[in-house]
């Protein structure tokens, strides 16, 4: 049931939102130099690689620079990449991903195959689901950026205090999340991402 609406409400989203996707393209070509969309490997479902797509919000090479975003202020994101990832809409692309099966509207946010390696045995149980454009965590740790601004050693914040507690938040999702979760949870976000 969880895939069938996943495909459905994908496609669905793709569709309705091409003008939008339109408009942020045109917007990203002109404020910078690059491609629309960033693709990115993030580890998926049974600990397996997939391309992410998402709304290029930084300059290209700016990965190369460190994974960790920091504040309002980090100098790599673009005029353009302010806005879109204030409202999340560098995420949209995610769709694309859903459609595909590379990842669910709801799960544990996928992350880089570095961090990854870092899981313990028991924290690895958040790749027995597909990964999710939205989930608790991401709900909870909304401001994270400005988190990471704030702390003396944003990547050693990251590492041993924000993604430990990510995790525990997710593992309690794979434990017991259902459809009508998802759906909440979906719901709340649309809320977050509206109100913010």
């Amino acid at each position: 049931m969880k895939r069938v609406f996943d495909v459905l409400a994908s496609g669905l989203g793709l569709l309705a939102l091409s003008p939008v996707f339109l408009i942020l393209g045109i917007w990203i070509k002109s404020d910078s130099r690059g491609p629309v969309f960033y693709r990115q490997v993030r580890v998926g479902r049974y600990n397996r690689d997939f391309r992410l797509f998402k709304f290029r919000s930084m300059r290209v090479g700016s990965d190369k620079k460190g994974l960790i975003t920091v504040g309002g202020r980090d100098p790599r994101v673009t005029r353009s990449g302010y806005f879109i990832r204030k409202y999340k809409l560098d995420e949209l692309p995610q769709l694309i991903n859903v459609f595909r099966g590379d990842m669910s509207l709801v799960g544990p946010r996928p992350e880089v195959r570095k961090y990854v390696e870092m899981y313990t045995s028991e924290q690895l149980h958040v790749l027995d689901v597909r990964p999710g454009i939205t989930d608790m965590a991401s709900i909870r740790y909304r401001n994270e950026n400005e988190l990471l601004a704030e702390a003396e050693d944003p990547e050693a914040f990251y590492v041993n205090v924000v993604m430990p507690d990510k995790l525990k938040i997710n593992l309690e999702y794979v434990a017991k999340h259902s459809f009508g979760f998802d759906m909440r949870l979906i719901f709340k976000t649309i809320m977050e991402v509206i109100l913010k």
